[in-house]
This record gives structure tokens, sequence and C-alpha cells, in this order.
């Protein structure tokens, strides 16, 4: 079966991870997505352990997978052409790079429109036009500060200490967004034929994301109760103690809650006020949560999760990031594969996550700097 976005050409002056992001669940899906990149290669492409070729990192072998790679330096005049015909060729044209910058380089979205109307122009941006940050940079971290993220751990823990979450979590969603944006573009252009201009800031997405629960007590007006959806921040809704390990146990319906109760042999927890009614235990999760945890050390990590699953009460062993190639179920599913890289030799890729019937997302290793230069060059003579 066709490639479900066989056809679709993206030519990609992204860098780091947020726009890559965006384009590698692009490439995965077929599309020919090119990576132009200045001569010293995205930055993000040196980012952790020494790699056999200069500038194949571990995190760009995910993050630039299946794309091809064009090396130009868009201050030369003729690299600056070459890009315009080769994004006269394209559907879409996504970058990262700030607005006065882009103007500066005469790529700004009037200049490419002008060159192709009907072209998808999609512009990552750290914030939207039109507020007083628009223009300025944004990181991860910065984007974790400016939408109360940092803030949510010393909201469970009473620590004031302003903590990022370990994850590139804002640049990863706001990548997700990106894609959506991009599909939802070319979806409107099927239908119309009409290019247009799409913005995709990441700190409004990561806030739109974030908030989608956390805007908690200040969706209404006046606000009578604060923000911060109570469940996520509470302090004992963490993983249990084992006798072995930890364990994830997610009692969510009140049906649940007394049949956990049950096999913790502890039924008599439930027998005294406020526990007693449905209401009043789902009032209360807090300190019925200490009360699970003074049980669960009675029995092993695997235990637990037999005796819970017989039980149908949702519990999973909390695992260390080394052991995740051993989980048995991705293992099972196919999900790590390991593949061999032209230059960089046995690799662990990762398959894409969706299915779709009748359909295999199979895209290719990630490129050098630069490999596909010169087939570009003589692509557009």
């Amino acid at each position: 079966m066709a490639d479900l976005l066989e056809g679709i050409r993206i030519v990609d002056l992204t860098s780091v991870v947020f726009g890559p992001f965006a384009t590698a669940m692009l490439a995965d899906l077929g599309a020919d997505v090119i990576k132009i990149e200045a001569p010293t290669g995205d930055v993000f492409r040196y980012a952790g352990a020494p790699t056999v070729t200069k500038g194949m990192g571990p995190c760009t072998l995910a993050l630039n997978r299946g794309k091809r790679s064009v090396v130009l330096d868009l201050k030369r005049p003729e690299d600056a052409e070459r890009l315009r015909a080769l994004v006269a060729t394209a559907d879409v044209f996504i970058h990262n790079v700030r607005g006065r910058a882009i103007e500066r380089l005469g790529f700004g979205y009037d200049a490419m429109a002008a060159l192709k109307p009907d072209l998808l122009y999609v512009h990552c941006v750290g914030f939207g036009a039109g507020g007083p940050y628009a223009d300025l940079q944004a990181y991860d971290d910065v984007i974790q500060a400016a939408t109360g993220t940092a803030t949510l751990a010393a909201r469970v823990d009473g620590d004031p200490k302003p903590r990022y979450l370990p994850s590139l979590i804002a640049d990863k969603v706001a990548g997700l967004y990106g894609a959506n944006a991009v599909l939802a573009a070319i979806i409107g252009k099927l239908r119309t034929g009409q290019g247009r201009f799409v913005e995709v800031p990441m700190f409004e997405a990561f806030a739109h994301f974030m908030l989608q629960e956390h805007l908690y007590g200040a969706t209404f007006v006046p606000q009578t109760y604060p923000a911060g959806y109570p469940r996520q921040l509470d302090p004992h809704r963490q993983p249990f103690p084992t006798a072995d390990g930890h364990i994830s146990i997610v009692p969510y319906t009140d049906a649940a809650v007394i049949e956990l109760f049950d096999l913790l042999g502890a039924p008599e927890v439930l027998t005294v006020e406020p526990f007693t009614t449905p209401k009043g235990r789902g009032l209360n999760m807090t300190p019925l949560y200490a009360e699970i945890a003074r049980h669960t050390p009675k029995r092993t990590t695997a235990e637990w999760c037999a005796l819970l699953r017989e039980a149908q009460i949702p519990a999973m062993p909390v695992r260390d990031l080394d052991d995740m190639l051993g989980d048995p179920h991705l293992r099972e599913v196919g999900f790590f594969r390991e593949e061999r890289h032209p230059s960089e030799g046995a690799y662990v890729s990762m398959r894409h996550p969706v299915r779709y019937a009748g359909y295999e997302p199979a895209p290719g290793p990630a490129p050098r700097i630069g490999q596909d230069t010169d087939a570009m060059k003589r692509e557009l003579g």
C-alpha cells in the first residue's frame, strides 16, 4: 500500500526538537521531508554520546529518521536561490527562524507566496505574533517556566523551589501541534487548492495542553477556587511502595476503591468516617492514598500486579528507563527494532505508535549532514 503522505514534499528549515519532531511524524507517514541544514548541521545533532560520525548523536537518529539532508548556506546568493527553487517544488515550507531574521534572508511568507501561491507556509515560533513576547527566543525550559509547569512539583510536595519536568515535553507537545497543523493545512489545500500561512506558537500550544485540566478553578468567572487540578496535585497520589519496589495503582471508580481495600486486607478502613459513603471517599482520597501506601509493602510488585489485574484494577510496576528495552508488551508488539545505519552501525529504533490497517510506516535511517545535497542539486539542474 502507498505511503499515507506519498507525494507530499516538505522543505524543513527547522532545528533542535520542536520542528524536527513535527516533521519526523510526517516523514514516518511517507512525506518527502528535505531537511535544510547549515554546513555544521543542526545543533541538536551533537546532543548525546560520542558517535561514529560527527553530528550523528542518538537524538538525531530518532528526530531525523526518514528525512533527506541538504546543506545550504543561505547567506550565499547561490544557495539562497537553490532553496527558492526547492521551495517551488514543495507542498509545505516549515521553519523555526524568528520572523525578522527570516525576512532579512528573503524567505518571509509574502516572498514565498509570490514564488508559489499555493504553498503551505508553516512558521514554528516560540511566542505568537501580536503579543509582547513575539520574536523572543524560546526553548523547552523557558516554556515550562512561562506556562506555570515548573511550579507543579512545588504544589505537590510543598518545596517552593520551581523545577522543570525532566523531559523536553514542551518541545515535543508543540511538535505534535505542528504536525497536526501541517496535516490540517494539507487537507484544506486538497479541498480548496489554496495555500496559506500557519503559525504554530510553542508557548500557546503548551499552555493549551497543560491548562486542559490545570485551568480548573480559573475556568469560571468570577474565580472562586484555585487553578490546578487537585487530583494531579495530591501529594499522596504517587507510586506505592511494595516489598521489592514500587507500583502504580489507580482505583478510579468507587467500586475499585472498595475492591482494592479488600485486596489490601484492610476493608475496615472504609467503615470509618468519612470513608463510609462514595461521596466521602471521593472527597477524601488523600488520606485513602496514605492508607494504601501503608498496606502495599505486604507483597511484591509482581504479586500485586497479578492480584490487581485479576480484579481489573489498573496497575503497573514502576520501571526504570534502562529496563524499557525489556518490556514484554513493547517487545511483543515490535516497538523497539534493531536496525543498521549505513554509517553508525547497529542501533535501536522505535516503531511509529499509531496503527493503520494495511499500512506500516517504515521510515529510513536519519541522514548524515548534507548527504543528499548533490542529489538535490542534480534534481534542480
